[in-house]
């Protein structure tokens, strides 16, 4: 989830629970610990551009890790600003581990894919009953926590978690229904998926991405779920078969084994893009639903050593006709 989001939930989370007189100390420390979990994002390495997909959202986000997590913010907290507002080392441990407790599970609603259980497990936990950015989600939250700082009463607090519950429901239930629809579309088609899954499309839970694997391709398509459920045809694409599409690539390199990294991370969706025979890509995500165009990948290079990772990058379509396309679906009432 965004930045924003993880701090306004944190903080709503440690003002619920807090006295009068320290609801603001209380809504610091939770916004500032709420969104300490992605300071992982700083894990990174020159060489090795995928260490980043693999430590992020992984031991910070873990559910065994929040004592941890909450306690680092507390130390740090409470000296730059804890000990001078009158709170003891107990209460800014509390007030942080609320606000960094929120962090991973709200991750989890989003598809990106959390380790709750590290280091237990390593499976990715998606719910998809969220978008990572949604303002219709997270300015009531604000506006709440505006409410509960200025009028110092925490029952605005409180009041968030109905909204939240309430939205992420809905959420699931939106999820449900695209999920049939993707089942339904596949059967008409006469395919029988093996790996299906679906998606909110950016900053809404009305229009989804339908994506499933049948035979050896990925097809892709939108479903938007009003009071009705309308269909948006999309594309298909083969899937990638490294030994098929890289007979060349030495199994034993680290490019191969890049390959089988970024599969893992992508949960199996990769494909050659059509445009680049270098470039795999995760074909979970686009800007218009019911495209194969990425918003990141990997391309391989012939020349590397044996020895040399690939390139990972990302890709950005602002192209108006790609907006105008997405808004289309979306408000096609």
């Amino acid at each position: 989830m965004d930045p924003l989001t993880q701090g306004a939930l944190g903080a709503a989370l440690s003002q619920s629970v807090s006295k009068k007189k320290h609801l603001v100390i209380a809504g610091a420390f939770g916004l500032l610990a709420g969104m300490a979990a992605d300071l992982d994002t700083l894990i990174r390495s020159q060489s090795d551009p995928l260490l980043y997909l693999e430590f992020h959202r992984q031991f910070s986000h873990s559910l065994f890790f929040i004592p941890i997590g909450s306690f680092i913010c507390a130390v740090v907290l409470y000296q730059l600003i804890g000990k001078q507002r009158g709170l003891s080392f107990k209460q800014s441990w509390l007030y942080s581990a609320l606000g960094y407790s929120t962090h991973a599970l709200l991750d989890a609603c989003t598809s990106y894919g959390t380790q709750l259980l590290w280091p237990l497990s390593n499976e990715r936990y998606a719910w998809n009953n969220i978008s990572v950015i949604d303002p219709v989600f997270t300015l009531p939250i604000l506006i709440l926590l505006v409410f509960a700082t200025w009028r110092r009463n925490a029952w605005y607090a409180r009041v968030t978690f109905l909204w939240i519950f309430i939205y992420l429901t809905i959420g699931v239930i939106q999820r449900e229904r695209a999920e049939a629809a993707g089942w339904h579309l596949a059967k008409e088609r006469k395919h029988t998926p093996i790996q299906l899954e679906v998606k909110p499309s950016f900053a809404n839970i009305l229009l989804w991405k339908v994506v499933y694997a049948s035979d050896d391709y990925y097809y892709v398509d939108a479903v938007r779920l009003g009071t009705s459920v309308k269909i948006y045809p999309g594309e298909s694409i083969v899937k990638l078969d490294v030994s098929r599409d890289y007979p060349s690539l030495d199994p034993n390199s680290q490019q191969a084994k890049d390959i089988e990294r970024f599969r893992q991370f992508s949960n199996g969706f990769i494909a050659k893009d059509p445009n680049d025979e270098l470039r795999i890509m995760d074909v979970r995500y686009s800007v218009v639903p019911n495209q194969i165009k990425a918003l990141w990948s990997i391309k391989l290079s012939p020349s590397a050593a044996i020895d040399s990772h690939v390139e990972y990058t990302t890709h950005r379509d602002n192209t108006p006709a790609s907006r105008q396309r997405f808004f289309d679906m979306l408000f096609d009432f």
